[in-house]
């Protein structure tokens, strides 16, 4: 199918269902077994569920919930959702209690997906009793839902729902890392323009592409370069059955297109130093013959053999970790952009790659940088139209001139390859009168193979301190070792900062940061807010102790 910026999501699905109706759109694994969904298969679910919709007679354009961990009747909900002329309202699958409760009513969302969840009964206390829940086939449905398997027995849509550009296609709730998740509203034609300029990119005009989803479906990467992607080229979309069987699932799809946050490839990393340590790899990878079969098998442990295009993005990646894994052959591209952009502002050119830089701007995006802060600000076709019922916040967010302000601060050099050195609510002023900018130290600690999370704190203080979680390498040396280890790459680090940046001491938690206890976003980014406001009482009394590796006295339990 030609590529073109007229085609929506729904003309490109409506194309693969009618040229390779046969062909497999949708791998659900269940143990060593699938379940496969052909287009054909999908494109009458997908039709049954519009028509339930359709034959209830709601509000135009009413807004509609998916709340799920990804698998295949996620993907036929969301298209069944934009088959029968409504807007699909996806919520992260971690969300519980008066989080979901609140995030639910603002939505103004009447029915609601009830899926895959790891904690449904903490889901349920977070549902008002107004709201219709659908359960998915398959992942204990409630037995009070309306259930899947009925609405496939109601009468299909017969005709095709062809969407405006102008008409919404989503709101995306954005991941809360800064404070309450805010509904941003996406239409039609925004994917169309995004999908169109980025296809060099993507590699979206490629055939057979293979897309493994894991990350959640709600994130606004995971839909357009897993969900929206697929649709554009006709690929297959494998998923992940379990965080246990993850590493199988991913060996079996071996996947053409694979997107994963830094936090993962870290993960990667020390699972192959485990195996095997990092001066028997360098000594392997200097053997010519071996070098190959080496960095082959390594590949083929990981599940990306096939890789074409392998992507990071939402937090930063050291460019040491990007290096590491280039030896290996794994070429990993830097992406930028946010919710209200589509994640759309710029990626890294495979054939022409600038450490430390985020990539090269995509076609069609516009970007300044504010005279006073640097804040990053971006125009393009496929901005937000705004956000969900928060007219106030929308024009604190949009300029009258189409501007969006990103909260990033950065840098753009004469080749529009674009730089991000901070985010303007996280930099502040030590009590010397200084600023510091904490991720850009975070990233130096972060090359280390002792740390796995990081946080650099210290507002009121004479000198930052960095809050640490160690990674499962630390754990396997001795405790003398560990705090040498810690206190020579504390100096190293230092000693390239300016004097109001270098940090006093590496303060080591023993709770790591998840998702459970509020610390990491669904996409596995730090919730710094949550953090500082845990652990601000004991800053001070970390900063007197004098030593430069304090282990944390207090066990303090962050949930």
């Amino acid at each position: 199918m030609k590529l073109s910026t007229d085609q929506t999501l729904l003309d490109y699905f409506y194309y693969w269902e009618n040229e390779t109706p046969d062909k497999i759109y949708l791998r659900q694994p269940f143990g060593d077994t699938f379940r496969d969904f052909t287009w054909k298969d999908v494109g009458e679910q997908a039709r049954k569920i519009a028509g339930y919709f359709k034959s209830l007679h709601l509000p135009e354009k009413s807004n509609i919930g998916i709340i799920s961990k990804n698998c295949a009747e996620w993907i036929i909900s969301d298209l069944a959702i934009m088959m029968s002329g409504n807007i699909s309202v996806p919520f992260y699958p971690t969300l519980v209690g008066d989080q979901l409760k609140s995030v639910l009513i603002h939505s103004d969302c009447k029915y609601l997906f009830v899926g895959k969840l790891d904690h449904p009964l903490a889901t349920k206390t977070g549902i008002p009793e107004e709201v219709n829940c659908i359960s998915f086939p398959g992942y204990n449905p409630d037995s009070k839902h309306i259930q899947w398997n009925e609405i496939l027995a109601a009468k299909p849509l017969k005709d095709h729902f062809v969407p405006k550009h102008e008409d919404l296609a989503s709101i995306i709730y954005t991941s809360g890392t800064t404070g309450n998740p805010k509904g941003v509203m996406t239409t039609f034609g925004a994917f169309s323009h995004l999908l169109y300029e980025t296809r060099e990119i993507t590699l979206v005009g490629e055939k057979d592409n293979i897309f493994f989803s894991y990350l959640p479906l709600s994130h606004i990467a995971e839909r357009t370069i897993i969900e929206a992607a697929s649709m554009v080229c006709g690929g297959t979309i494998y998923f992940a059955e379990s965080l246990e069987s993850f590493a199988k699932n991913l060996q079996n799809a071996s996947p053409t297109h694979f997107l994963a946050v830094p936090r993962i490839w870290t993960k990667f990393q020390l699972g192959i130093l485990s195996k095997m340590p990092q001066k028997k790899l360098n000594f392997l990878l200097q053997i010519p013959l071996i070098n190959s079969i080496i960095k082959k098998k390594i590949k083929a442990g990981l599940g990306l053999t096939r890789a074409k295009l392998v992507i990071t993005g939402a937090a930063p990646m050291p460019v040491a970790l990007l290096k590491w894994f280039r030896r290996l052959d794994i070429n990993i591209q830097e992406a930028y952009g946010m919710t209200e952009n589509l994640a759309g502002v710029c990626a890294m050119p495979a054939d022409h790659i600038k450490d430390g830089t985020v990539g090269k701007l995509h076609p069609k995006v516009e970007l300044k940088l504010d005279e006073e802060t640097n804040e990053i600000m971006t125009r393009a076709p496929w901005n937000m139209a705004g956000y969900y019922k928060e007219p106030q916040m929308t024009k604190e967010t949009i300029t009258t001139e189409g501007w969006l302000k990103t909260g990033d601060v950065g840098e753009l050099d004469n080749e529009n390859y674009l730089t991000i050195t901070g985010r303007v609510k996280e930099m502040y002023k030590t009590s010397k009168g200084e600023y510091v900018v904490p991720s850009q130290i975070e990233m130096l600690f972060s090359e280390s193979e002792w740390i796995e999370q990081i946080c650099v704190v210290g507002q009121s203080l004479p000198q930052p301190i960095a809050l640490v979680i160690l990674s499962d390498n630390a754990a396997s040396i001795a405790a003398d070792e560990l705090t040498s280890n810690l206190e020579e790459l504390l100096h190293k680090t230092n000693e390239v900062l300016k004097s109001y940046e270098k940090v006093k001491c590496l303060v080591v938690l023993k709770e790591p940061w998840t998702e459970d206890n509020n610390c990491l976003t669904p996409t596995l980014k730090i919730k710094r807010p949550v953090i500082e406001k845990r652990f601000e009482h004991l800053y001070q009394s970390w900063f007197d102790k004098g030593s430069h590796i304090v282990q944390e006295a207090v066990i303090e339990t962050v949930s």
